[in-house]
């Protein structure tokens, strides 16, 4: 690559490490790729290092070593967070969006790519430091909030069907029973699709008793695998603690009141900010 202005290869730097979260970079793989001497890119990090914690981006790492370098890791702040949150909060409180059965109508915002991505880096933030890696998540509407936490982490997503799929060969399946409905139900994993022994963190849309969440924990079970946290965007507060079927989550909001006849709600930001 040709040799570029100090202004044009800090931009670029930057770019860069947002693109390759948790991936050791050597400082002789920007040395060469700006043709600048190792001082010069060390010196650009250091800045790239001080911006992204003022501006409450994450943290640059070093790593020493033969084999070091330094390594990005995504975060957003609990103020940055919060303040977020009570926006989404707001949201979800609109009349129109109260479902029957006490749940609410968030499709359109779990369809939104920068709400998305907000939610995806504080779960990714509230679960750093923790050995992961995949992210799993049950079909459907918990996918784009799986990529999101996987896209910072920099790990595969693994989604669990409600029935086997041909093209997916051989799979696990196991019944679960729903925690909300009391209702018999079958969950579904490729064997493929996920590596024994592996590291797991469970990311939900909603959760009401978490039937399906401890769905997915006793699949993981079969594969020897290990839950390395459980976070869900919004819980409901309607259900009592002893009727929860686990206890260990992190929850971004919470639904704390719906009346179906006047179809008001009341969400109030998760125990993550607890």
């Amino acid at each position: 690559m040709r040799k570029v202005k100090r202004s044009s290869r800090l931009v670029e730097m930057t770019q860069y490490l947002l693109s390759q979260p948790y991936a050791i970079i050597s400082l002789t793989t920007f040395a060469e790729r700006y043709q600048s001497a190792k001082s010069s890119i060390s010196e650009d990090l250091a800045i790239i290092k001080e911006v992204f914690e003022e501006q409450g981006l994450g943290q640059l790492q070093t790593i020493a070593g033969a084999a070091g370098g330094v390594i990005y890791m995504p975060a957003m702040s609990k103020t940055t967070a919060l303040e977020k949150i009570q926006t989404i909060c707001s949201e979800l409180e609109q009349p129109e969006r109260v479902l029957p059965g006490g749940y609410l109508y968030m499709t359109d915002m779990l369809g939104q790519p920068s709400l998305i991505a907000d939610l995806g880096r504080m779960f990714a933030t509230a679960f750093a430091g923790r050995k992961i890696d995949v992210v799993m998540t049950v079909e459907t509407k918990g996918i784009s909030l799986a990529y999101a936490t996987a896209a910072c982490l920099n790990i595969p997503v693994v989604i669990v069907r409600r029935d086997n799929k041909v093209t997916e060969g051989s799979a696990v399946s196991i019944n679960y029973v729903s925690g909300s409905t009391k209702r018999i139900q079958t969950m579904s994993l490729a064997r493929r699709a996920l590596k024994e022994q592996a590291n797991v963190l469970i990311i939900d849309d909603f959760m009401k008793a978490g039937g399906t969440i401890r769905g997915m924990m006793d699949l993981l079970l079969e594969f020897k695998a290990s839950v390395a946290g459980v976070g869900v965007f919004v819980e409901s507060g309607e259900i009592d603690q002893e009727e929860r079927l686990f206890e260990d989550y992190i929850s971004l909001a919470k639904l704390t009141a719906v009346d179906m006849k006047t179809k008001q709600s009341t969400v109030i930001p998760g125990n993550y900010f607890n």
